[in-house]
């Protein structure tokens, strides 16, 4: 077995969901979920087979970020694997929806951070162990950290 690091590429923007799944409807079950959930979101949607043709299903509404899943995936080179990247909102309003879906086994991650995919190569192929999602702590949150913690989640809508 070998491990490997391989880095997403997430435009500027952008938030990135990526995770594990099981069947070949995934792309259009994503699809329906974002453009449903999110009608004002642009977003992209790749999904990797792992058996019959093998091949990187895609969907979504922007061909830019369409064309860039797939490129992650085919760099990922890892069965059963969806990413979604989406921009002009945030995962929060659309990662329930995504975790309910039937084909989704698991969110590796769900963010806007760096992120590093950890994936193990076997003589079947390959396999996502985990992600590194953005940077390590610098420190505990301050006074004045909080108070802008909570102006930041206000001036998004998130909170009244």
């Amino acid at each position: 077995m070998e491990l490997n690091v391989i880095k997403m590429e997430i435009p500027e923007g952008c938030n990135i969901i990526l995770g594990q799944t099981h069947f070949i409807k995934t792309a259009e079950d994503l699809y329906e979920i974002m453009a449903t959930t999110l009608p004002q979101a642009r977003f992209g949607i790749a999904f990797t087979e792992s058996s019959g043709p093998c091949l990187v299903r895609a969907e979504g509404n922007d061909i830019e970020l369409i064309n860039i899943c797939a490129r992650n995936l085919q760099e990922l080179g890892a069965g059963h694997v969806f990413c979604i990247l989406l921009k002009n909102a945030f995962p929060i309003s659309v990662l329930n929806q995504i975790k309910n879906c039937p084909e989704v086994c698991r969110v590796f991650c769900s963010t806007a951070n760096p992120v590093e995919v950890i994936v193990a190569s076997t003589s079947q192929g390959n396999g996502v162990l985990g992600v590194v999602d953005g940077l390590s702590p610098k420190g505990i949150e301050s006074a004045e950290d909080k108070a802008d913690r909570k102006e930041f989640l206000r001036k998004i809508g998130y909170k009244l």
